[in-house]
């Protein structure tokens, strides 16, 4: 019989066994410390994080699930991260979150934990923190909501903001009808309903076995939505039993097919830099370079918006994620166990697409090679990534002038000047945006094109920046160039005008700049000016700290596990 951890706070007859129970007997049975297994369920609902606003109910089927198995579930609420709501950038506080999950499962009597998230850091820094206390863990994804419609069309939120917000630059779409749209982004409780990093995450996390096969990208409002959520709280008492811990289950093997998965549904570049902060968590050397080799050359099947038409929900009727994995099982490695115990390609017999319009045949796919593709050159030297699925093929391959913005504030400030020297062979470059520099690495590196090119019809140029983008975003963007402008890198060296070459199939980004001349430059006045280290709080041990962006943009500090192990009582 497996001797709980939490006895180490219930058992015995001393002192401090009885001020653990007795704080704790506020309705609760007699024997709820007598051998049960203590559940937390590390809940990320709040109301300034909408996305997983309705999470406490998905609690309550946790909860239930967890009392049937014959557990005690114990709702912990943990650090929230509105995506849409906190600045500078909700990527500054990932590594907090993380680090205060971890801490409060440690410092808990607790056995295993059951993870709420839904809102694009939520699910990465619960998996962040579950590898690091290596407790038995699984992962509820709170779901998508459902399409709003606009004028007859649905609406991918966020995907068609940006869209509509251009319409709005470039003169085809007013004021009025923009805002009349705002109402109808939102239809209802979840998630982003595009291929954004909320559902990547989820559907990379199932991908990577932590999640109960078959419940990632269910519909938030979708009733079984509760009955799944149930259904973990059941296993979480089960993974106690086995001692099922996330070290024990995860592997290579199951990174391999969480980076085969972002690229069959064509997801969010952030998971790039979510998986490699997982994977040091967990020991495992993931490198950017991996992304590369298995990921590069897998087909895009699922049709969704950015990189496609649909949205969240059309996949879940034709078929969901398990019919898209099943498309691509000769691609993924069969000895990846989850955290039932089983492969995962064990649940992929019965799956299947019922709409070919949203889950493309494999023999017939959306792109036939459409993974994220690793840069490298001599604007990148440590890396760089490229979402080719979102890009326009004729930008593939390009050489153009930089046109060079020394932080966000100074791009606002001058994209729309009529005298900006750009045309749509121009190369935009974007720097001051990477983890140290915002600090943060904020979703800027989409940027919004000139005015003047929009009101002649360009609707993409190719987008060079340290930072990051969102999923939902699409356009000819390289992005978490590495290392980073505030680092010393190269692209801190760029001038108007240099010529910058990008050949994706060749796998380059070069600044066509001498090495004598580059040399003899220093960075840019302006962009020395525009960063200043922060002196207190979680921002100067987050800029002192923080590693780049193909480590996963974590703490140096945090990589690797400490257990859940507590050395000393506290009384």
């Amino acid at each position: 019989m497996t001797t709980l951890r939490s006895s180490e706070w219930y058992a015995g007859t001393d002192r401090n066994a009885y001020i653990h129970r007795a704080w704790m007997r506020r309705g609760v049975p007699s024997n709820a410390f007598d051998g049960r297994p203590q559940i937390a369920i590390a809940n990320t609902a709040s109301d300034l994080t909408p996305c997983n606003a309705h999470l406490n109910e998905v609690a309550q089927s946790v909860k239930n699930g967890v009392y049937e198995a014959g557990g005690i579930p114990l709702v912990l609420p943990v650090v929230s991260l509105g995506e849409t709501q906190v600045r500078p950038t909700a990527m500054l506080w990932r590594n907090m979150a993380a680090m205060a999950t971890e801490e409060m499962l440690r410092a808990n009597p607790i056995d295993g934990v059951v993870l709420l998230g839904g809102c694009d850091k939520t699910i990465p820094s619960l998996l962040m923190a579950a590898a690091s206390v290596d407790l038995p863990a699984v992962v509820v994804p709170g779901g998508p909501m459902l399409s709003g419609h606009f004028r007859g069309d649905a609406l991918g939120c966020g995907t068609d903001v940006w869209r509509l917000s251009e319409e709005v630059r470039g003169g085809t779409l007013s004021t009025t009808d923009f805002l009349t749209s705002e109402s109808s982004m939102i239809r209802s409780k979840g998630h982003c309903n595009t291929m954004g990093t909320a559902s990547t995450m989820a559907l990379v996390a199932e991908a990577l076995g932590v999640v109960l096969p078959g419940l990632a990208g269910t519909p938030a409002p979708d009733a079984r939505l509760l009955e799944a959520s149930h259904e973990t709280g059941r296993l979480a008492v089960e993974l106690v039993a086995a001692q099922r811990r996330p070290s024990s289950f995860l592997t290579e093997a199951n990174f391999h097919n969480a980076i085969v998965a972002l690229a069959a549904v064509g997801g969010s570049t952030n998971a790039v830099v979510h998986l490699l902060a997982i994977a040091g968590r967990l020991g495992i050397d993931l490198t950017l370079d991996d992304f590369d080799r298995i990921g590069a050359e897998v087909p895009l099947l699922v049709n969704l918006q950015p990189a496609g038409k649909y949205l969240m929900d059309d996949l879940f009727r034709a078929g969901g994620f398990l019919a898209v994995m099943r498309e691509v099982r000769d691609l993924l490695d069969p000895t990846a166990l989850t955290v039932t115990g089983k492969p995962y390609v064990d649940y992929l017999e019965t799956a299947q697409v019922w709409d070919p319009n949203v889950i493309t045949p494999r023999d017939s796919p959306l792109q036939p090679a459409a993974g994220i593709s690793v840069l490298r050159g001599s604007l990148a030297p440590g890396g760089a990534i490229i979402k080719s699925a979102a890009a326009s093929p004729h930008l593939l391959k390009h050489t153009g002038r930089a046109v060079v913005f020394d932080s966000i504030e100074d791009f606002h400030a001058r994209i729309d000047d009529p005298d900006l020297d750009i045309d749509e062979d121009s190369i935009m470059v974007l720097r001051g945006c990477g983890p140290k520099g915002y600090p943060g690495m904020p979703e800027v590196s989409n940027m919004p094109l000139p005015e003047k090119l929009l009101k002649r019809g360009v609707r993409d140029i190719i987008r060079v920046c340290d930072g990051r983008m969102s999923g939902t975003a699409y356009g000819t963007v390289v992005l978490h160039v590495t290392p980073e402008s505030a680092a010393g890198g190269p692209l801190s060296l760029v001038r108007d005008g240099d010529l910058i070459r990008l050949d994706v199939r060749g796998r380059r980004i070069d600044l066509l700049v001498p090495e004598e001349e580059l040399a003899l430059r220093n960075p840019h006045k302006n962009l020395v000016d525009s960063y200043a280290a922060p002196t207190r709080g979680w921002e100067r041990l987050y800029v002192d700290h923080v590693l780049q962006a193909d480590a996963g943009a974590d703490l140096d500090f945090l990589r690797g596990s400490s257990g859940p192990d507590v050395s000393r009582e506290s009384h």
